[in-house]
């Protein structure tokens, strides 16, 4: 007996009816049924997937119309992996829909957290080529990187991936509404990113803002390549590039970079609502780093106090800071990065590194830091490089040194009360 899921799937087109009359005695359940076939695989073969059906006939045939039964097992297990992210599609939809009706539980953990999905890509290899690796699309319908629609270039590797992800965050600080943006990222760290008035100019200036480290990195646009952006994005080696559209002739342009991975994801904002990293024994569950910014309820600690355009400028910093790894500096001009200072194991570092890089370019610029300033050092480095604003979150029980630093500097200070760590 076959007892077969298919009907239940309504993502997937009908079979053809000749292959269903082909397998006899087909049996149609929904999930109860379907856990019941596969307790009992030892007498029944379950099939919970149309591309099963092939390599049952072909197995049915060699063996006299009865599968073996290490065949059975291995539908039965896929039947139970299909039931189980059913189940837990469900339980995590009424956890959803429950918990904000009580208010006191909403910030309470759920008491069972399930992370479901089935295999998209098997991938060359993970981080490393001794390290196996493979990628899961959660949900029935493909959505995010799996629905992306890749024009052109070789298959996306786990690194691939990963940076992809992070340049997704980043660019979806500004969405498609607002002006034209470009980041450029290696290693999930942002090694340019600019607004600008046209897309190529918002490319180019992110480019330039480090050129060395945009060789082979990921490039996220908020919006559709055009002509003028494909020419430029050809000028060097590029692993990935995505954005929300791209011009007929703008992909003609790009397909003289035939390795060059392109690929179109039409809404680059929407994301997972929560981020999960695994640990010995376990794993932790957070929700995503996307409050949004209140300019507002900045507190302009330092009695020199910003111009609405100073303000700006200080705003763009913040947004790209959060996507900096901890401890993070970011040097900011005319909407465009300068100096990145990532990952550092102490924030003196991290500011050197960014004032370095960004050169006599700091002058007039604005810093941000994802951490507050426990010492006035930082205030009084950032200054003699030309620095004239810094945002930073504040809440240091030395908050006042630093304030009394970039009074007697002249430097503007914001406190934003909220903290970026990525870690």
């Amino acid at each position: 007996m076959v007892v077969n899921l298919y009907p239940f799937e309504q993502t997937i087109a009908k079979p053809d009816v000749a292959l269903a009359e082909a397998i006899e005695n087909i049996d149609i359940g929904g999930p109860t049924m379907i856990r019941s076939a596969a307790k009992n695989h030892q007498y029944v073969t379950v099939l919970c997937d149309p591309n099963q059906y092939e390599d049952y006939l072909a197995v049915a045939t060699a063996n006299q119309g009865k599968p073996p039964l290490d065949f059975r097992a291995s539908c039965a297990q896929q039947a139970f992996w299909h039931t189980a992210n059913y189940d837990c599609a469900i339980a995590q939809y009424l956890t959803q829909q429950l918990t904000p009706a009580n208010s006191a539980d909403e910030a309470a953990a759920p008491t069972h957290y399930a992370i479901g999905g089935h295999l998209k890509q098997t991938l060359r290899y993970g981080e490393n080529p001794h390290q196996r690796a493979a990628w899961y699309q959660s949900g029935a319908l493909p959505s995010g990187w799996a629905a992306a629609d890749q024009l052109q270039g070789k298959a996306l590797s786990y690194n691939n991936l990963i940076d992809l992800e992070a340049a997704r965050r980043i660019i979806a600080e500004f969405p498609q509404s607002e002006q034209p943006a470009a980041a450029i990222l290696k290693h999930t760290n942002p090694c340019g990113v600019s607004v600008s008035d046209s897309l190529v100019a918002a490319y180019q200036q992110a480019f330039e803002a480090d050129s060395t480290s945009a060789f082979g990195g990921i490039v996220a646009l908020n919006q559709p390549i055009d002509a003028a952006t494909a020419t430029a994005l050809t000028g060097t080696f590029l692993e990935c590039v995505v954005a929300p559209g791209c011009s007929d002739q703008a992909q003609e342009i790009l397909s003289a970079k035939k390795n060059l991975r392109i690929l179109l994801l039409p809404d680059l904002t929407s994301g997972p609502q929560q981020s999960v990293r695994t640990i010995a024994g376990g794993f932790l569950s957070q929700a995503v780093d996307d409050l949004a910014t209140d300019v507002g309820a900045w507190a302009i600690a330092t009695s020199l106090k910003p111009t609405d355009a100073e303000l700006a400028e200080m705003l763009f910093a913040w947004r790209v800071v959060k996507h900096v790894k901890s401890n993070a500096i970011l040097i900011v001009r005319d909407n465009t990065t300068l100096g990145v200072g990532a990952g550092q194991m102490n924030r003196v570092g991290s500011v050197k590194i960014a004032l370095e890089q960004a050169g006599d370019k700091a002058q007039d610029a604005t810093l941000a830091s994802d951490g507050f300033f426990p010492f006035e050092d930082s205030v009084r480095t950032a200054a003699a490089a030309g620095i004239k604003a810094i945002v930073q979150p504040g809440g240091s029980i030395r908050d006042e040194d630093s304030i009394k630093a970039a009074n007697e500097l002249g430097i503007i200070m914001a406190f934003t009360g909220v903290r970026h760590f990525l870690h």
